[in-house]
């Protein structure tokens, strides 16, 4: 804890429970455990973390970072009270980021700052940041707690994270590659990932929708379903990357499937999306129905269905789409680039 390490009934007093971070850093260690890699140094101080690159596997590494937080996702979790899956959503948003530019993720180290520190709380957090790096193959180095009473109440917090991840100079991806012809090829997400949770909180409170209600069209519980973490793509980009002519990654977040997908085109070329290639999960349709939200709006705020989107050469579209099946991830071609001035737009209407 950035707090300090001295025990006084004074900083108790205050508000800040020494003896319950202690504890808490003890419960996360079985979790941290499952999130290492090789490379990975272990710092007996405990101030930072350490981690050894083999320069030598390399003929001209670059370095990629990414932070993000998870936005307000996680007063959904506080009121629901679960605190397991968070930490994933919190991994995804950092290394799909990476993973966009080609960059492999090596390792991540985490913030939580709370009103009060609740050891087993704090643990949950930490233990599906774990299970994030887990799946996408880093380490996690390090990581702070900080308890801020006075500034929040005792069951708030908020979690942020950075990544480091490397690529060689010569395969960092991006719109640069891109070229008219390519096919744009989506791969599906598990539901609203971490964007869109301030619309998402206000039609819920709006609607007077209880989170612990069983929703048949949604297959379960409203707060569980809206709590599904965010899918990590990072293997699978990786992957796809290694085996065919992949020229650029789109990660779907904050801003909807178009505007993010028009970041990684180049100023020469437009993507005519098509709608009726994919079936949007029932959560969207649940949440516009429920807030009386446009396509327009709903477009604009969430993933729609599409986590992310590979740009790759035309020849390899089927190879990759086989590739991306091999791995049980469900993915399609969205549409393909044509000469144009970098625009995407969406046509046609969605499967039923």
């Amino acid at each position: 804890m950035a707090e300090g390490a001295n025990t006084s009934g004074a900083y108790a007093a205050a508000g800040v429970d020494i003896t319950a971070g202690e504890r808490a850093v003890d419960l996360m260690k079985r979790h941290v455990a499952r999130a290492r890699r090789p490379e990975m140094i272990t710092d007996a101080s405990g101030f930072s973390g350490l981690f050894r690159l083999d320069t030598s596997a390399y003929r001209e590494p670059v370095l990629a970072t990414s932070t993000d937080g998870v936005g307000t996702k996680v007063l959904l979790a506080q009121a629901v009270d679960r605190h397991d899956t968070i930490g994933i959503d919190l991994v995804g948003m950092v290394v799909d980021d990476l993973v966009v530019s080609g960059a492999e993720p090596l390792f991540m180290t985490d913030y939580i700052a709370c009103g009060a520190v609740v050891p087993e709380r704090i643990a949950e957090i930490v233990g599906g940041i774990a299970e994030g790096c887990r799946q996408a193959g880093c380490g996690l180095i390090g990581g702070e707690t900080a308890e801020h009473p006075g500034a929040m109440a005792p069951h708030e917090y908020d979690l942020a994270g950075a990544g480091t991840g490397v690529v060689e100079a010569d395969s960092i991806l991006g719109p640069d590659r891109v070229q008219a012809g390519d096919a744009v090829i989506a791969m599906a997400s598990s539901g609203l990932h971490s964007n869109g949770y301030s619309l998402v909180r206000r039609v819920v409170d709006r609607a007077g929708l209880d989170l612990a209600a069983h929703v048949p069209e949604l297959g379960g519980v409203l707060g569980e379903v809206l709590l599904t973490p965010t899918r990590i793509y990072a293997r699978h980009c990786l992957a796809l990357a290694a085996e065919v002519e992949v020229h650029a990654f789109s990660h779907i977040t904050g801003g909807g499937l178009a505007s993010n997908l028009a970041r990684s085109l180049p100023g020469s070329v437009d993507v005519a999306i098509d709608r009726g290639s994919w079936t949007p999960s029932a959560v969207f349709g649940y949440i516009a129905a429920q807030g009386g939200i446009s396509r327009a709006d709903m477009e604009a705020t969430f993933n729609m269905g599409v986590g992310m989107a590979a740009i790759v050469s035309a020849e390899d579209a089927d190879r990759a789409l086989s590739l991306l099946a091999e791995r049980g991830l469900a993915a399609w071609i969205l549409g393909r680039t044509a000469p144009g001035s970098g625009e995407v737009r969406l046509d046609g209407e969605y499967a039923s």
